[in-house]
């Protein structure tokens, strides 16, 4: 199971929310490259990328700050927060980026969503579906949709798409833990590949994310909050490999 550590931005700091409400705002560091840096040091590969910003926005704000990791570390990023048009993409690739992940944009106007499948292959848009109550939720999850979570991860499943980042809102940030159970569910009725994002807490819950099949896990404040070490995930790493 790859593990893939998150960067948030607001205002080109690195930052963490609780449940996606920007009224939680933690400042954790004002150099999101030093922050890159430091995983990069500890073996870790992959970054997940947010651009909170722009998520609020609508469109690409902080690709400045993909353009500084992209082409001072190694690591391979998937950038995601308001891309909403062919130009927000162009950027984002320009900028570095290894993939791109949309959320409202997949609710809000499938047709874009299944140009960009079809136009930069599967291995390089991943489907955000962020769910509240397994309904999917947009807009830096400041509105709810009525889409079902698994009906969507099946359409777009149909259209090609292999990668899905699941964030269960009401888990994010709040350190309690992941949804074991959604992320079985989706696994039992769809078949992609499936990055958990949201509550991770502890080390002991990756080989149980990895036992069910999980693809990859973000992991945002439990290292911020020191309850998972960068150490601990450099000796995971080099134990799976």
């Amino acid at each position: 199971m790859r593990i893939i550590p998150a960067i948030d931005i607001i205002d080109g700091k690195c930052v963490r929310l609780s449940k996606g409400d920007y009224d939680t705002k933690i400042i954790y560091n004002e150099n999101p490259l030093e922050v890159a840096k430091s995983f990069e040091a500890h073996g870790i590969e992959y970054l997940h990328l947010v651009d909170l910003d722009g998520a609020k926005s609508s469109k690409i704000v902080n690709y400045k700050i993909v353009e500084q990791i992209a082409s001072q570390t190694s690591l391979q990023i998937d950038f995601g927060g308001g891309l909403k048009s062919d130009e927000d993409l162009k950027i984002a690739f320009e900028s570095g980026a290894k993939q791109i992940t949309g959320g409202s944009i997949a609710v809000k106007n499938r047709a874009i969503f299944e140009k960009w499948i079809a136009e930069y292959g599967s291995d390089k848009i991943i489907l955000g579906a962020d769910a509240k109550d397994e309904k999917i939720a947009v807009s830096g999850w400041l509105e709810e949709s009525d889409e079902d979570l698994i009906p969507f991860i099946q359409q777009y499943q149909s259209k090609g798409i292999q990668y899905v980042i699941c964030t269960d809102i009401a888990k994010d940030g709040m350190l309690e833990g992941p949804s074991f159970d959604l992320y079985a569910k989706i696994l039992e009725q769809c078949d992609v590949k499936l990055i958990a994002s949201g509550g991770i807490s502890t080390f002991d819950e990756l080989p149980k994310l990895a036992e069910l099949g999980c693809e990859g896990t973000i992991i945002g404040k439990a290292i911020y909050e020191g309850r998972i070490t960068l150490k601990q995930l450099e000796n995971y790493i080099i134990g799976k490999m």
